[in-house]
């Protein structure tokens, strides 16, 4: 995000437990509002720097906490720990990983239209499934189709590109789904906020994003 202060947080001072610091934290601007996703470890550089607090859901209210006070607040959940949460080892103590934190000092909102049409989007938007064959492939083993090949006018859009996996592909060729015989599972429309948002929010560690951008028209990208 434009404006965020890049300094590490010190090696010696945190170690991963596994993936933990490349897990996915919401920004939320000063007032609340979500303008951002990071990471762990840029999440944690700014609260070390003081430049950001983490809101954290207690008793069905939110709670903002400093450094300090999450830390505190780790060491008590440390023993009641849950499939869900992500920890990271400081020297001496462990610390919950943040889901959402606050800048205290930006009042930067969103910009709205910005989804990007890109090859991550559309496998997120089609959940990596071949529009053709209907099996789900590792994004290595997936490709982008025009449904109506450029050769024929296709244009490259949100509403003419879809997941399709190397066979179907080859299989289809220049031609038109009719023409080839060949079936799209669904048609391709440009998804309303970002797909990658909306995997993030099928996925139980991020449940307590839904609170700020579930019903929101939000399309800013994941990073």
């Amino acid at each position: 995000m434009g404006g965020f202060a890049t300094t590490a947080v010190p090696r010696a001072m945190i170690a991963p437990l596994p993936g933990s610091l490349a897990m996915s934290v919401l920004v939320l601007n000063r007032s609340f509002v979500a303008v951002h996703v990071t990471n762990v470890r840029r999440a944690l550089t700014l609260l070390f720097r003081q430049l950001a607090e983490v809101v954290h859901l207690e008793e069905g209210r939110f709670a903002a906490h400093d450094l300090d006070s999450w830390r505190e607040l780790s060491a008590l959940r440390s023993a009641f720990r849950t499939p869900d949460q992500d920890w990271v080892r400081g020297v001496g103590y462990d610390l919950q990983a943040p889901r959402v934190i606050r800048l205290t000092g930006c009042d930067r909102v969103p910009r709205q239209g910005g989804l990007r049409f890109n090859r991550r989007n559309v496998f997120a938007r089609d959940g990596n499934l071949c529009q053709y064959c209907g099996r789900t492939f590792p994004t290595s083993e997936l490709s982008l189709d025009h449904v109506v090949p450029s050769s024929r006018g296709g244009i490259t859009s949100w509403e003419n590109i879809v997941c399709a996996c190397v066979a179907c592909n080859v299989r289809k060729g220049g031609r038109t789904p009719h023409e080839a015989s060949m079936h799209l599972i669904r048609q391709p429309v440009k998804p309303r906020r970002s797909p990658l948002l909306s995997v993030k929010l099928g996925n139980p560690k991020y449940e307590s994003w839904r609170n700020f951008v579930d019903s929101a028209y939000w399309t800013v990208d994941l990073r």
